[in-house]
């Protein structure tokens, strides 16, 4: 008798492991995406990608050095860029950012950070002539809709002198 009871408490607690090891786990299981659990057996439908995340409208909040030039005075970028910037999707995880009309280009990988290659773009700082800028940087983006950009704008005022200002930029959706 004792031993049809171990049978079957053996033969129970086999079946029982057997189901628990089957059980599966839902969750994001494309490596690409930021949410990634590599522990999931199944996919949800969960999987956020940074490229998504990226394109929209974006509140910004800069933070640039402030620049004196001799003759013209004190500029402020700051007072120079806009309240918010379109970010528009390239394919290929490109991205183009609408600063106020002007074009500027960047990539981002899957974990969420962006790369602003170095470019050259024209600007008019109301010094009562344009100016080429070059600018590049980097930064990233969060899964709660936030995220920076530290960018470097280095240019050059005829006659003046060649000038770089270093921008550090909040993000949010």
């Amino acid at each position: 008798m004792k031993t049809n009871i171990k049978i079957t408490l053996f033969s129970v607690c086999s079946v029982l492991l057997i189901f628990s090891s089957c059980t599966k786990e839902p969750g994001c299981m494309d490596p690409n995406s930021m949410t990634y659990n590599s522990e999931a057996k199944k996919d949800d439908g969960s999987c956020v990608y940074a490229y998504d995340i990226a394109q929209g409208t974006w509140n910004i909040n800069p933070d640039c050095e402030e620049l004196s030039i001799p003759v013209i005075g004190t500029i402020s970028l700051d007072d120079q860029l806009p309240e918010s910037i379109e970010v528009q999707g390239a394919g290929d995880n490109s991205l183009f950012i609408d600063i106020d009309g002007t074009q500027v280009s960047g990539d981002i990988d899957n974990m969420g950070n962006i790369t602003v290659n170095p470019q050259t773009v024209q600007i008019d700082p109301g010094l009562g002539f344009p100016l080429d800028v070059e600018i590049e940087g980097d930064g990233n983006v969060s899964l709660d809709n936030t995220g920076n950009m530290n960018l470097k704008y280095s240019f050059e005022i005829p006659v003046v002198g060649s000038y770089s200002v270093d921008c550090s930029v909040e993000l949010s959706k």
